[in-house]
């Protein structure tokens, strides 16, 4: 492990493993390199190509946190890390984490390409909006101490069903995600208003101009279909492409050939590139 100082001197920690140009992943929701998220596996695939950097998001795992938060405060991380890496890289992000790689591309970070997975962005009818108090009772939650039960409020929102979330809790993973619940609302944060049914503010993202990749899985929901749709066609350099047999948890070995081929080779010919890896 390593750590980098943040401008507001919140220190975060990382791990970097393989060579090649840099990489940065950035992680979902109730995810970190310890608790199960998706970015260590991801970058024990991409390490064959980059030098991947895996980090915690702030107050999460062994990264620290200073109050107040600010979504400003996550894009420092991410430039503090770019800098590490030696003032450009490529970045990923998946769900909640992809809307916050989103941000630190629009404020010209030193982002080279941008790869999305499936930022959970309502844009239509498909799916109901996030209900307009979920914010407040779920940092009602927090300050009551009631860290469980913020994650299933959590759980119940994002639509896993009441059997699934009523089982949780018994499975080994329930205390590391109650080790993070805190940071829920910083989640909640960089999705700014983007998943209350309305069409995407393309001005928002104008300063995006480097090649972008939205993806999203086969098997995933329609709205994340609608949603990742809409995103390409208001980002002004973006593809949008459907990983076949996917769904929001998404497989390492189904997406680093993907990423692989979309961030070595030219934007036209990136989808043949990867199907010849040999992945």
């Amino acid at each position: 492990m390593a750590t980098v100082n943040s401008s507001d001197g919140t220190t975060i920690a990382f791990e970097r493993s393989g060579e090649g140009p840099p990489l940065i992943l950035v992680d979902g929701a109730l995810s970190y390199r310890e608790g199960g998220g998706s970015s260590r596996p991801l970058a024990a695939r991409l390490a064959q190509r980059f030098t991947v950097y895996s980090y915690d998001r702030r107050g999460r795992g062994e990264s620290g946190d200073t109050a107040p938060y600010a979504v400003e405060r996550e894009v420092e991380d991410i430039q503090a890390l770019i800098r590490e890496a030696g003032g450009s890289a490529y970045l990923y992000g998946i769900s909640s984490g992809a809307a916050l790689a989103l941000e630190a591309a629009a404020c010209g970070t030193g982002v080279t390409k941008l790869a999305l997975y499936e930022p959970p962005f309502i844009v239509d009818d498909s799916r109901p909006p996030v209900q307009p108090d979920y914010a407040r009772k779920l940092n009602e939650l927090l300050a009551a101490g009631r860290r469980g039960d913020a994650v299933r409020l959590f759980l119940r929102e994002v639509g896993l069903p009441s059997i699934v979330v009523a089982l949780m809790r018994f499975m080994p993973a329930w205390s590391k995600l109650k080790a993070v619940a805190h940071t829920l609302p910083y989640d909640f944060a960089t999705l700014d208003g983007n998943q209350a049914g309305n069409p995407l503010p393309a001005e928002r993202w104008g300063a995006v101009t480097m090649p972008t990749l939205v993806v999203v899985g086969g098997k995933s929901p329609a709205w994340f279909h609608h949603g990742t749709q809409a995103l390409a066609d208001v980002l002004p350099n973006a593809q949008h492409r459907v990983l076949d047999g996917q769904t929001h948890m998404v497989k390492p070995k189904a997406l680093a050939p993907l990423l692989a081929g979309f961030l070595t080779s030219g934007s036209e010919s990136y989808a043949s590139a990867s199907s010849a890896a040999g992945w």
